[in-house]
């Protein structure tokens, strides 16, 4: 909506440039909408987990025609979004009980009332979110006054900020088209706009324009971006259990493409609408979290490293850019237990 290296610097103030959020879509061949795989969650006692297009992402749809949730005994009703803002918006207000997204993101849920807890860090983006621009663009300073197409608000406009801010222009230098990913990319191809900010697989369709290139992505501002298995509290009150076997999926998952790299490959790229060269395209552009990453990720420090410093951090950053008046109470925000009992489960196997 986010290669793994250590966050090592602050965020877009006066002495540093960075982030904390991320995100995801579909390719333009993708044509589902907010699709189940079980007709009533409800019904079934199932975990409704929402997730979108965004590589770091993709594992799920392994997990699950891999059966990998069942062998961790929790049912799953996967729910895939075309719209990544869609399915913050149905976690928010509670049609699902857990979903897929950025930091930043959730931080911003969180400021406007959302009860929501962050248990597992997917991912950080390391290049697979990019500005893409038009030929004849090439700088940043070239932004200035141009037509730029980017779902506002989510991880894609942040990194445009972030590369503007670091150029010395503001927001009311570019002309912001305001359009959801994927027609961003579709503006961006059909030369509607100069230039669009997009993650993967969009980078992909937008490149597809001749004379495109890349402008300057995540890669260039290292561990921005970061992307998270996020809960709903009321769910993870009542059904901890379930959680926990989320976690756990997410791990078998990992281990699962370690070993089965080529069928992993194969269900991830039909997913995202793209071949399987070019999803291990994207390989690079995402480092996916390992266990001891995660608990690292969760330990509070003074810098980036932190998720507590950088939730500390995106939420002034959302205040500075007017998406949020005040700072969100972020004290109740990360629940590391499920990661630490994974790893506890490990050293005992």
């Amino acid at each position: 909506m986010k290669a793994r290296s250590p966050l090592t610097f602050c965020i877009l103030f006066v002495m540093a440039l960075t982030l904390v959020v991320s995100c995801s879509n579909p390719a333009g061949n993708i044509k589902t909408t907010n699709e189940t795989n079980t007709a009533s969650s409800a019904t079934t006692g199932a975990v409704r987990l929402g997730f979108s297009a965004w590589p770091g992402w993709f594992p799920w749809q392994v997990a699950q025609e891999e059966k990998i949730f069942e062998q961790n005994n929790v049912a799953v009703d996967l729910k895939w979004f075309d719209g990544y803002l869609e399915s913050i918006n149905t976690l928010t207000v509670g049609q699902i009980d857990a979903n897929s997204q950025t930091l930043g993101d959730t931080v911003n849920s969180v400021a406007g009332g959302a009860q929501q807890v962050v248990v597992l860090v997917n991912d950080y983006s390391t290049g697979n979110d990019k500005v893409i621009v038009r030929e004849g663009i090439n700088s940043i300073l070239d932004l200035k006054g141009k037509k730029i197409a980017a779902e506002e608000g989510t991880v894609d406009h942040f990194l445009l900020l972030l590369g503007l801010k670091k150029a010395g222009l503001s927001p009311k230098d570019i002309q912001l088209v305001p359009l959801e990913t994927g027609k961003a990319s579709a503006a961006f191809v059909a030369g509607k706009v100069d230039a669009t900010a997009v993650f993967a697989p969009f980078t992909t369709q937008a490149l597809k324009r001749p004379g495109s290139k890349e402008l300057f992505s995540s890669q260039d501002f290292p561990g921005a971006i970061s992307d998270h298995l996020v809960v709903n509290r009321k769910f993870l009150d009542s059904h901890p259990e379930q959680v926990q076997a989320l976690v756990n999926s997410w791990f078998a998952t990992l281990d699962f493409i370690k070993n089965n790299q080529q069928k992993a490959y194969e269900i991830m790229a039909k997913r995202a609408g793209v071949s399987v060269e070019e999803y291990q395209q994207y390989a690079e552009g995402t480092r996916i979290f390992t266990i001891e990453e995660n608990l690292q990720a969760f330990q509070p420090r003074n810098n980036m490293n932190s998720l507590q410093f950088a939730a500390t951090e995106m939420s002034k950053f959302l205040q500075e850019v007017g998406l949020t008046k005040s700072q969100p109470d972020i004290s109740k925000l990360f629940d590391d237990r499920f990661v630490k009992a994974y790893a506890e489960k490990l050293k005992k196997n």
